[in-house]
């Protein structure tokens, strides 16, 4: 029985905590690593556990293990980062949409890897998004309505290759038809007009990215 949804909680810096009223009582929860101290700190209660758990309290680990998580140990000389084996984990359940929720602190290649990881063609057939610090990323895959405000930025990158047949609704700046290139600006910093913008692409995809609010400076 497919679940509706399953969330996935990063290790490293901690998710703001307002997350946490996102998530629906009973859903699933997977925490990669140290993502169980991250999930305990926004109050949820994981269901597995999976990593090589060297990055994870001792105190959360043996709260998981008196609470009966199901802890999935992997050697730390391992082929996957601990995000990608809670991803694979919450593939398996075959959920409608999966959610990741991590900070925006921490390593840089991680955070790099991490957004591309979203984007890899073996979770093509489920929706993702994430929570990153501030930040929300979507994938973009055929068509998607995204939720944000009048105002808020939205930025539109290519990974894996061209992403064709761009066409947006909802934008300051439409696109219509329109192939953008990896590594290319072509989609950065577009706006909101209304509390919901669509997004398609014909061939490829997107991540779709509300950096959130700008600090002042």
């Amino acid at each position: 029985m497919a679940k509706e949804a399953v969330v996935v909680v990063a290790g490293g810096a901690p998710p703001p905590r307002d997350v946490a009223s996102e998530v629906p009582p009973g859903t699933t929860v997977i925490a990669a690593d140290g993502g169980l101290d991250n999930a305990r700190a926004l109050g949820l209660t994981a269901t597995t556990a999976i990593g090589d758990f060297d990055s994870v309290s001792q105190a959360a680990l043996e709260a998981a293990e008196a609470a009966g998580v199901e802890l999935v140990r992997h050697p730390e000389a391992k082929d996957a980062t601990d995000l990608e084996l809670a991803l694979d984990a919450a593939l398996e359940l075959g959920p409608e949409r999966i959610h990741v929720l991590a900070g925006d602190g921490g390593r840089l290649d991680h955070l790099l890897a991490g957004l591309l990881l979203l984007a890899s063609p073996r979770y093509g057939a489920v929706p993702i998004d994430a929570t990153f610090g501030p930040a929300r990323v979507h994938v973009v895959r055929g068509e998607r309505a995204l939720q944000g405000e009048a105002g808020e930025l939205l930025s539109l990158v290519a990974l894996n290759g061209p992403a064709e047949g761009v066409t947006t609704e909802g934008l300051a700046y439409p696109l219509v038809g329109e192939t953008l290139e990896p590594g290319s600006s072509r989609g950065v910093s577009n706006v909101f007009t209304a509390d919901t913008a669509r997004v398609r692409v014909e061939r490829g995809v997107l991540l779709a990215i509300r950096p959130g609010p700008e600090e002042d400076a």
